[in-house]
């Protein structure tokens, strides 16, 4: 989606319609979040299906849609695909439960994805970074969305003990997940063929890891999920792919899109260029501010349990409550200047990793790669500048960035001497 500074407001409601993918490809729908927040904060529309949901677009209220686990359930899926319909996967991953059965499964997997956990490892994502990274430069640019979308195995593929020469299938196959219709394009399946097959090869790739990892048990989350036993009792092999599945569209829907539309924003205003380039202590909150400006995903989906009221609107249960991640990252009353992208915003209490018991398990590993995926790129004696038209992804769910095309230009000696 395209970020665009002040937007206006919409000035009839019914013209809003945020579950149509095709708004997100070609215009701002900050706008949209922007009215809905002054004037409708809850918000009822219906999806293409016919189901109805609830829209809620203030920060509070989305912290709240995300934090109360027993008034708003993961269960029956998480996006605006499920609305109506549900995910056949609820209840047996990580991100489709809710507590306590949710927090038995998520805590082993914290000593590996913990701030501890990752600390043990950077030198190695650190290494697999910088690897990513040297062709790019050597080639002196091109699409950035092509590094960006083998950034998540990069940094997550050692952790989870998936064997390296399998990345580069997970990689692919996971971006046509999240974005059937690019792929639509190139192949003229239907989507569903396209879905199908792209699950079909995801899981044949797991399966894959999985054996291997039977045979060779370490330090990593297959080992982990493989002898976990949530509820006494050891996981199938099919709900160890389906968290693998869960990890993997975890990663890849996050940090290749906050990368992408940061960079964008890096060479749309070089000011940000020059302020990190010129003081490295600015990576962490670049990395954090990225965040809250591209919030990669627009949306979470809960469904609620009970009757409840969410800012003195009354929610049934049964219903369907959609927060607008994206809205709350720009609400006004918690984010001065909510529209410029700021590298003294502190604090930043965005929600682009979610919020509450299902804050994002990766963390602490999205970070730590973006940090160094920056560092690599604001090597001195050269910029980053945009060499055509970005193309944004069709899709209600991820804010992201298919098409990034960048050109590496050596600063000239004097300007390189100056430290500009």
């Amino acid at each position: 989606m395209r970020i665009t500074a002040l937007p206006e407001l919409t000035p009839d409601l019914d013209t809003i319609d945020l579950f149509d993918p095709d708004r997100y490809r070609t215009d701002c729908q900050h706008g949209v979040w922007r009215t809905l927040r002054q004037r409708r904060p809850v918000w009822r529309q219906r999806a293409a299906n016919g189901s109805e949901f609830w829209s809620v677009t203030r920060h509070t209220d989305c912290g709240q849609v995300l934090r109360d686990t027993g008034t708003f359930s993961s269960t029956d899926g998480t996006i605006l695909a499920s609305v109506g319909v549900g995910d056949s996967a609820g209840g047996q991953t990580i991100t489709l439960m809710d507590p306590p059965e949710h927090t038995e499964v998520r805590l082993p997997a914290m000593r590996l994805l913990g701030r501890s956990g990752v600390q043990r490892r950077i030198q190695q994502v650190s290494d697999r970074v910088d690897a990513l990274v040297r062709p790019f430069f050597a080639d002196g640019g091109g699409d950035f969305t092509a590094l960006s979308h083998r950034l998540p195995m990069a940094m997550f593929g050692d952790l989870m003990g998936v064997p390296e020469e399998l990345w580069e299938d997970i990689a692919r196959s996971a971006a046509v997940s999240i974005a059937p219709e690019e792929e639509q394009g190139r192949s003229g399946e239907t989507i569903d063929e396209i879905m199908r097959n792209a699950h079909h090869e995801l899981f044949v790739a797991f399966a894959e890891a999985l054996r291997f990892r039977r045979r060779h048990p370490g330090d990593d989350l297959l080992t982990v999920l493989s002898t976990m036993k949530p509820g006494g009792k050891r996981m199938s092999d099919q709900r160890v792919l389906l968290n693998c599945y869960s990890y993997v569209l975890g990663a890849h829907s996050t940090t290749p899109h906050v990368a992408g539309h940061t960079l964008l924003a890096m060479m749309e205003q070089p000011e940000l260029w020059a302020s990190v380039a010129s003081d490295q202590d600015l990576l962490p909150v670049l990395v954090e501010e990225g965040t809250r400006w591209t919030s990669p995903t627009h949306h979470l989906i809960r469904r609620a349990t009970k009757d409840t009221t969410l800012a003195g609107v009354k929610i049934a249960a049964g219903d369907w409550v959609c927060a607008w991640v994206a809205s709350a990252n720009r609400d006004e009353t918690v984010f001065d200047t909510p529209y410029r992208f700021r590298l003294d915003r502190r604090p930043n209490p965005h929600l682009g990793f979610g919020a509450g018991p299902h804050f994002c398990i990766g963390t602490h590993l999205s970070r730590a790669a973006l940090t160094m995926l920056f560092d690599c790129l604001l090597r001195k004696g050269t910029v980053m500048e945009l060499a055509g038209e970005p193309a944004h992804l069709r899709s209600n769910w991820i804010n992201g960035l298919t098409h990034l095309p960048v050109l590496i230009r050596e600063l000239d000696h004097a300007k390189h001497t100056d430290g500009t």
